[in-house]
């Protein structure tokens, strides 16, 4: 498969709009409040009978101090008792959802995210991964994908070694960027000491894959800034990047509202720094997976996309589209059977549920057959960058060129750009075309229109 990447600054301003990032079709905004705890368990019996091997999300809300440009669903404190009452309830969830699905479902992949779960005490985390082994069919070989998101000022040596003692062989450091005036402009201060020293410490105590997150587009950012932070970054080699483009939105994220407007960089800037970024990392022997993601030619991501077995999940790329996905905690999202599930977002109501003996569902959609023809278009296109039309109509009983022929009408100013090819078999998205991806998944969205505004740019 040719994974290269080529970068061409007239289509990126030409196409630059808001959309979707698909880790889900239907998007999380379809997601309705008509959909719960009854609903929820009729899919869970659903995927029993199915059977098949699950994934399981698990959200850690808490962190010590605020970055201002988070918009994740986070709870901002110094005290670590406050995560007590919630770990309490959390174990509750664990233990009624673990009922719910079969034993013999092994757990091949697992994720805690956040805020920051390395927030959490030894403790916390030991207790709260035995009761998730206790309920939940957990590998013991060491063969999942295990993975966790650290902060690495929350993180040392000895919680790095505590991590892999628990079974996570994979992790992913928050860092966004290294330049001082940045760091303070978003409330996030983090050394190069802090950051490699916990990279070292996972490599040494055998994590299987190391992640280091970036974001590009944050206040006081310059191309030249940003490549210094990028070069020291690559001196140490982590086997991914995720470089996200900052998504400015203060009217929907209260805490972006303490970023001075007057420090964010010109959308011609931010197209400089991703140029430079490409660059770089191909120039270093990285490959683009696709949506701000790149590899080493030889991580499992790579390998997957090459192997057409990539998938694309709500923690984005992944290699276990044969899991059902299991949210637990607030505001995670699951996906089982032919249905997407979010929980509430609120502790208090997180609190009241589980009191109430119910599993905390806040809101949820049902995916018809229209639905699932289309997510399987736009996860091939943004996970291979291709799409087989025969294989589609042998599975949806469908002709593609009939069902879909206003969307292929509206691919063609795309292949007069050079972004895509088009035949009578399949799309092949070409290098210019493999930044610009989520514009040509949204062809094929039919919710779009009257969301759009609720979406950042996509580049």
């Amino acid at each position: 498969m040719d994974q290269s990447l080529k970068f061409d600054v007239d289509l990126i301003q030409r196409y630059d709009k808001a959309g979707p990032r698909y880790t889900s079709y239907p998007t999380a905004l379809e997601l309705h409040e008509n959909f719960g705890d009854l609903e929820y368990r009729q899919h869970i019996a659903k995927s029993n009978a199915a059977g098949g091997p699950l994934s399981l999300y698990v959200h850690i809300p808490f962190c010590d101090t605020v970055c201002f440009y988070c918009a994740c669903n986070k709870i901002v404190t110094k005290n670590r008792n406050h995560a007590e009452p919630y770990l309490a309830n959390l174990y509750q969830e664990i233990a009624r959802q673990g009922d719910l699905f079969d034993k013999n479902r092994v757990v091949n992949q697992l994720h805690w995210g956040g805020g920051t779960p390395t927030f959490l005490s030894y403790q916390q985390m030991k207790t709260l991964m035995e009761l998730t082994r206790e309920h939940f069919q957990l590998r013991d070989d060491d063969q999942g994908e295990y993975s966790i998101e650290v902060d690495p000022r929350e993180t040392n040596d000895q919680t790095i070694k505590q991590l892999r003692e628990l079974g996570f062989n994979r992790v992913s450091l928050g860092l966004q960027d290294f330049d001082p005036a940045v760091q303070k402009a978003v409330n996030r201060i983090q050394s190069e000491e802090q950051t490699f020293n916990v990279l070292a410490a996972a490599r040494a105590e055998g994590f299987r894959s190391t992640n280091i997150d970036l974001i590009y587009g944050l206040p006081l950012q310059t191309e030249k800034s940003f490549a210094i932070t990028l070069d020291k970054i690559l001196a140490v080699a982590p086997d991914r990047f995720s470089i996200f483009n900052y998504a400015h939105m203060p009217t929907r994220f209260k805490t972006q509202r303490q970023i001075n407007a007057a420090d964010m960089p010109t959308a011609e800037v931010k197209l400089a720094i991703l140029q430079m970024v490409g660059q770089k990392l191909t120039d270093a022997g990285y490959v683009y997976i696709g949506m701000d993601h790149f590899a080493k030619p030889d991580d499992e991501l790579a390998v997957a996309q090459r192997e057409g077995l990539l998938y694309r999940n709500f923690q984005g790329y992944s290699t276990h589209s044969d899991c059902d996905l299991v949210g637990l905690g607030i505001t995670s999202i699951g996906r089982v059977g032919d249905a997407y599930i979010q929980n509430v977002k609120e502790l208090d109501q997180y609190d009241r549920l589980i009191g109430l003996n119910k599993l905390p569902v806040f809101k949820g959609v049902e995916l018809d057959e229209d639905d699932k023809l289309r997510r399987a278009v736009i996860t091939q296109l943004i996970c291979h960058f291709e799409l087989n039309f025969a294989v589609l109509e042998q599975h949806f009983d469908i002709n593609f060129a009939d069902y879909f022929a206003d969307e292929l009408i509206a691919l063609m100013p795309m292949q007069t750009d050079g972004l895509l090819t088009v035949s009578g078999e399949n799309i092949q998205v070409l290098a210019s075309g493999r930044l610009l991806i989520r514009n040509i998944c949204m062809v094929f969205d039919k919710y779009l229109a009257q969301k759009s505004q609720q979406f950042s740019k996509v580049i």
